[in-house]
């Protein structure tokens, strides 16, 4: 078959001058920072919202429970579209290009949430109001899948050999940024305003800013350039028809294990998502501060901007799978801990477990595991396959805060130990795909993906990589 034939040649990278190569690689960075940002914004700002404001504001009132469980799904509905999206932005991003789908995945994301600003309230309209926001919710997942498949492979078939790992962190970086921008637009205005205030209009106003974002994405993603691999590929005609048949087809397996990887994502929702209604919502008993608790994300995902580049150049130096099996077991058997000192509502305590567990030894994977998703499927069906199998991930991982809410609800006793068992379960099930897996780091690019594919020498690869620096 041509597309065989493709695949499996040798060279490592396409041909370019070195001084296009950098410029090229430095821009697509760029570009998946940037946009990255961006829509996570959008994204977690919702995850905020659905925590501490939306079980008042769009549900009956009279039951907390009930309320939260019904605003904690809306959250997870989110993630039911995803796959839908994966499917269509993955397959349009392997058959289109990868500029095109992250342009139109960023206004999609940037008009639904601009719309959750205006939605009338319970008490104004009734059922309707949570209808509409669970609609929104769908639009928002469905256009969130094609963001980081999109914007990794962009980075990823741009970056030099030897160095993919490092440029492809920074797509993950811009994530993380995302989060930080989301809880910092809160603190203001849970802190200036009155509890009365933020609950009736003052949530309202980041949403708001999200016409910003859509302007901004906008203009950042059409001045990138296409990827070689894509343009080459066009050129040959190995553009496939249907790309989720032939994921599906040659890298069933792969696309099982980045599933399983994907629910390492576990740790994040315990912190940034359950463990903001076990600390602040009301049966709980903790009655830790909103404005306290929103500084937590902050901090750790600053400390996770730091590190991440460094942990995706480690992966680059010593290999993915060893970063995802520490990442994955390390983070989750603190949950333990860091549930522990929620529970006791010790501020300081859970600060520097939320720095350890989400904002360090996740980061291990987090910074990780986009460069070794991109690397187990071949450039032909390279979106598709990381689209669908995080998709996929994330909907399972989305249920889970209304699962932790229903096995440990408020009022509860050993909350820390249940839902902490749980996540931590989770994240050895990501640790063993993660070890099933084939290693990608020294591989050449036309030859990821392919059972034939030989990883060079380890001196052939430290050349290179030096000479990539």
């Amino acid at each position: 078959m041509k597309s065989d034939t493709h695949n499996l040649r040798t060279s490592a990278e396409p041909q370019q001058s070195g001084t296009h190569r950098t410029s090229s690689t430095r821009k697509a960075a760029a570009s998946g920072w940037v946009g990255s940002a961006l829509e996570y914004y959008d994204w977690f700002i919702y995850a905020q919202a659905a925590a501490l404001v939306f079980p008042t504001v769009f549900f009956p009132a009279g039951n907390p429970t009930v309320a939260l469980i019904a605003s904690l799904g809306t959250y997870a509905v989110g993630y039911v579209a995803r796959p839908i999206g994966a499917f269509v932005l993955g397959q349009w991003g392997d058959k289109h290009g990868r500029k095109n789908v992250l342009v139109l995945a960023m206004l999609l994301m940037g008009v639904s949430t601009f719309a959750v600003a205006l939605l009338p309230t319970y008490d104004q309209v009734g059922i309707l109001a949570p209808a509409l926001l669970l609609v929104l919710r769908l639009v928002q997942g469905f256009a969130v899948a094609g963001e980081l498949s999109g914007a990794s492979a962009m980075i990823v078939e741009h970056a030099p050999f030897g160095r993919r790992g490092f440029y492809a962190s920074f797509a993950l970086q811009g994530t993380q940024a995302g989060q930080i921008i989301a809880a910092a637009v809160f603190l203001p205005l849970s802190a200036v305003l009155s509890a009365e205030d933020f609950h009736a209009w003052g949530w309202r106003i980041p949403f708001l800013l999200s016409a910003l974002v859509v302007f901004a994405g906008y203009m950042i993603r059409r001045r990138v350039e296409e990827t070689p691999v894509f343009v080459e590929e066009k050129a040959l005609k190995d553009v496939p028809k249907m790309p989720v048949v032939q994921v599906l087809r040659e890298s069933g397996l792969n696309v099982v294990r980045a599933v399983c990887m994907t629910l390492v994502n576990v740790v994040g929702v315990t912190v940034a998502v359950f463990g903001a209604a076990y600390a602040t919502q009301p049966g709980y008993g903790i009655g830790m501060s909103t404005t306290v608790y929103l500084w937590i994300p902050v901090l750790a995902n600053v400390i996770a901007l730091a590190l991440i580049p460094w942990f995706g150049d480690l992966s680059d130096r010593f290999g993915r799978r060893p970063l995802m099996i520490v990442g994955s077991l390390g983070s989750g058997v603190l949950a333990y801990g860091y549930l522990y000192a929620v529970s006791q509502n010790n501020v300081p305590l859970t600060i520097v477990l939320a720095i350890l567990m989400w904002g360090t030894l996740y980061q291990v994977w987090n910074a990780t595991f986009a460069s070794f998703f991109q690397e187990l499927f071949p450039s032909r069906t390279r979106v598709t396959g990381f689209a669908i199998s995080q998709n996929i991930g994330l909907l399972i991982t989305s249920f889970l805060p209304s699962l932790f809410a229903v096995v440990a609800p408020p009022g509860s006793a050993n909350v820390p130990l249940t839902v902490g068992s749980i996540c931590f379960g989770i994240t050895v099930v990501g640790a063993i795909a993660a070890w099933s897996a084939k290693e990608t780091h020294r591989i050449p690019l036309h030859q990821l993906g392919s059972p034939d594919a030989t990883p060079v020498s380890r001196e052939e690869y430290a050349r290179v990589r030096a000479a990539a620096r």
